[in-house]
């Protein structure tokens, strides 16, 4: 089973997202989803500024298998992109929830956030995709 922290939430397409608390949040990519995608060898990252919607494409992962699009899963004003990741995309394969992190961002009050699931309910839609 994949690590899944308990005070994080989930999308269903495997991105994470935490609460700063300065009220910005941080986005990634689950364990599940680096797992399945393998040893990443490129990320691209949003540049500060860049307003974003709901469900936008908002980064890009690859690896040496495929590459896959990274949507975020609240609305607001990236603030920082993990910069580190543009010569070190093994940081997403080696720590997801920390050093691996994508961007962060200041929502906007149309945050959206409805489809986002605890941990509990994202380690069974993770169980029942197989």
């Amino acid at each position: 089973m994949s690590n899944i922290p308990g005070d994080l939430r989930y999308t269903k397409s495997h991105e994470w997202l935490r609460s700063l608390p300065d009220g910005s949040i941080e986005i990634g990519i689950s364990d599940h989803a680096q797992a399945a995608l393998g040893d990443l060898v490129f990320v691209e990252v949003p540049e500060a500024g860049r307003m974003l919607s709901v469900g936008d494409a908002c980064a890009v992962v690859e690896s040496v298998k495929a590459a896959s699009d990274v949507y975020s899963p609240v609305g607001g004003e990236v603030l920082a992109s993990n910069d580190l990741l543009a010569t070190q995309p093994e940081l997403v394969n080696q720590d997801p929830y920390g050093q691996g992190w994508i961007l962060r961002l200041r929502p906007t009050d149309d945050t959206g956030g409805a489809d986002l699931m605890d941990a509990t309910a994202y380690a069974a839609e993770v169980v029942a995709a197989g």
